[in-house]
Order: C-alpha cells, then sequence, then structure tokens
C-alpha cells in the first residue's frame, strides 16, 4: 500500500507517555515501542484509514492511532469486537 502514512514511516514517534500508554494497552513487553507500532503499520495485511486528523491502523487485533500531521503515535489499543 502506498500512501502518506507509509511514506513517512521514519516521521513516526510517540511522546514518554504515548511509549507508557502503548505498551498498557496492548500488553507489550518490548522497550522500542515505536519500532513495534512501525512494523504493525506497514505489514501487508493493515488496514490503514484517514479520518480527520488521526491515521487509524487496524492489524492483528490492535488499532493504532498516529496524528497527520505530526506523525505522533497518539495511542494504541486492543481492537473492540
Amino acid at each position: 500500500m502506498d500512501n502518506e502514512l507509509i511514506k513517512n514511516i521514519d516521521k513516526i514517534h510517540t511522546t514518554e507517555l504515548g511509549v507508557v500508554r502503548i505498551k498498557r494497552n496492548l500488553s507489550l513487553n518490548t522497550n522500542d515501542v515505536v519500532e513495534w507500532c512501525k512494523s504493525r503499520i506497514i505489514e501487508d495485511n493493515a488496514i490503514i484509514e484517514r479520518k480527520g486528523k488521526n491515521w487509524y491502523v487496524t492489524v492483528d487485533g490492535s488499532v493504532i492511532t498516529v496524528n497527520a500531521y505530526s506523525f505522533t503515535i497518539i495511542t494504541a489499543h486492543k481492537e473492540k469486537k
């Protein structure tokens, strides 16, 4: 998929609080949350949608929210079923 989010994958980052929030919400056991999220975003089965000011990436039961202007990962959570 060739979209703006993937073209700017190197700009994706998050804040210290974002790291804590994402690790808690997804029960991650990794220290590099940004790389974990980037690897999910570029997966072939990732569904990437832009709604307003945010990108929403749904992949492997998780939803990653990225600000479309600053490329900041705002949050990530398990997909609601």
